[in-house]
């Protein structure tokens, strides 16, 4: 008799955790779905980017007396010619000319026009540039430094550093799509980038309670249809 009364609040525990974590289950459930449609290199843009043209290195120049401390230090392809790009131990950006070893100024809208053009293998037309200062960074970017923007027609962004004319993002309509549903799913429609914090946590243990609840259940149905029978 205990054994039943005990059974029957724990149906009425299940219930009332089912209306509670109903909608985040099933939120999680879709948000994961939809994440899972596509490829992970669709997401990223793989796709949209062009293959970078090989450097020829015989004839490099390395400014190793220009160069001060450096965290690292590594050769790109670019639209004037390769470029040593160094990062210093405070995190600071610059580049250097691999033909002759002058520094490089900060990208202009020119040059980023043409690094765009170069880097972007879509089928959009190439629609706008627009310089974000480090403190204005857009929402599909989130980074906290200077960058170029280009925007085509099919909905795609691509990013550019300002210091060093490094493409370091490329977005697409369904990036978009996918980083909201990431927000969505870690309930974080701020930064998206927080996975633990404690409106997360809550509901998944309460979930995960939910779920044991369940399992413990389906034995008490099993052994009174045995009984029915």
């Amino acid at each position: 008799m205990a054994r039943q009364r005990f059974m029957q609040q724990f149906a009425r525990w299940h219930i009332w955790l089912g209306w509670l974590v109903g909608f985040p289950v099933l939120m999680w459930t879709v948000t994961g779905l939809v994440m899972v449609s596509r490829p992970i290199e669709e997401v990223r843009g793989d796709h949209l980017r062009a293959e970078p043209p090989i450097i020829e290195t015989a004839e490099l120049v390395f400014p190793a007396d220009r160069i001060g401390p450096a965290s690292s230090v590594s050769l790109i392809a670019q639209v004037d010619g390769p470029a040593w790009v160094v990062v210093e131990p405070d995190g600071g950006r610059y580049r250097y000319s691999a033909r002759d070893g002058s520094l490089i100024p900060p990208l202009v809208e020119d040059e980023a026009r043409r690094t765009a053009e170069a880097a972007y293998a879509g089928e959009g037309e190439l629609e706008s540039v627009t310089y974000f200062p480090e403190d204005v960074s857009p929402t599909d970017l989130r980074a906290p430094f200077a960058a170029w923007q280009a925007h085509y027609s099919d909905g795609t962004n691509l990013y550019m550093r300002a210091s060093t004319g490094e493409v370091v993002a490329v977005r697409s309509s369904w990036w978009r799509v996918f980083d909201f549903m990431w927000g969505l799913h870690i309930m974080d429609l701020e930064t998206r980038e927080d996975t633990s914090h404690p409106t997360l946590i809550m509901f998944a243990a309460l979930s995960v309670i939910g779920a044991l609840l369940g399992c413990i259940l389906m034995f008490r149905r099993r052994k009174a249809r045995v009984k029915a029978e």
